[in-house]
């Protein structure tokens, strides 16, 4: 905001900037402030966390919101509440990224096996610890070579994507490829169930014999109902929010690449979640029992 043109020509003029700062309603120290540049206390208080928030921001690939930039703060013992958080990243022009609605890529056999639900929607932190369930899903990614199809196998205790896969083709072979790298990364000590939908890939034959090879439990949800497969729902929302749908891709390979970057260098590691009291997957498979 500008010098108020009126009070400038008062005082050139020789008259009180006193009153016409009152005529205006507009105070003498708001007045000289403006007059003289000179930042106000709360700009003031405000530049360092501003700093801080931004910094936050520009780590999270500009994709956190107030919630999480203010976890982050939290966690570093910063005493700034979640609503200023909201004031200075509005003010700062900062803005997390939201969720898109996601296309289905799920075609059910209708001659497959039945197979129980083992999971009924249970989607918690499980106090059992990591690598008892887990989930997965196929999504699609646009190319400037045609489809990439990506699957994945998701910890539903720690939410750490703990095998994935991507293929020009979404066949049992690309959701297989994806399961047999979650087992030979993890090791799983014990019986794990894998959740997933009624897409023809993990009701096949093919599917059910390597599972059977590696010791895994099938779940399935029911016919049309995403909410039974929300938790791997949920990061396909996340990774097209804050990755695929920020760009265009020219071929796989970039797209594969960025995938890789993604999971492996910043969702696994780093990114917050709030089902796990804001914290990152791997912070919370190293945290101590409680």
């Amino acid at each position: 905001m500008t010098v108020h043109p009126f009070i400038e020509a008062e005082k050139r003029a020789g008259h009180s900037v006193k009153r016409a700062c009152e005529l205006l309603k507009v105070s003498r120290a708001a007045y000289y402030a403006r007059r003289t540049a000179t930042a106000g206390p709360r700009a003031v208080r405000d530049a360092e966390p501003t700093e801080r928030i931004t910094a936050v921001h520009t780590t999270s690939r500009g994709t956190y919101g107030a919630p999480r930039v203010h976890a982050v703060l939290r966690h570093e013992g910063a005493a700034c509440g979640r609503r200023r958080v909201a004031r200075l990243m509005r003010a700062a022009g900062l803005a997390g990224v939201y969720r898109r609605r996601r296309h289905l890529t799920t075609v059910p056999d209708p001659r497959a096996a039945t197979r129980p639900d083992l999971i009924v929607r249970n989607f918690q932190p499980d106090p059992t610890g990591p690598d008892a369930r887990w989930c997965g899903d196929i999504t699609y990614i646009p190319t400037g070579e045609g489809w990439l199809y990506l699957a994945t196998v998701i910890d539903i205790a720690s939410r750490r994507v703990v095998g994935w896969a991507t293929a020009d083709h979404m066949r049992t072979d690309l959701v297989a490829t994806a399961l047999t790298a979650a087992c030979r990364q993890r090791r799983p000590k014990g019986p794990v169930i894998f959740h997933s939908d009624r897409g023809s890939q993990y009701t096949s034959q093919q599917y059910a014999v390597l599972a059977d090879q590696f010791g895994i439990r099938l779940s399935i949800g029911r016919t049309g109902q995403c909410w039974d497969n929300a938790l791997a729902e949920s990061f396909f929302a996340t990774i097209k929010r804050e990755l695929l749908d920020t760009t265009a891709w020219p071929s796989r390979a970039t797209a594969r690449a960025a995938i890789f970057d993604f999971i492996e260098g910043w969702y696994n590691l780093h990114r917050l979640h709030s089902s796990l009291g804001y914290r990152s997957p791997a912070d919370y498979e190293t945290a101590p029992a409680a």
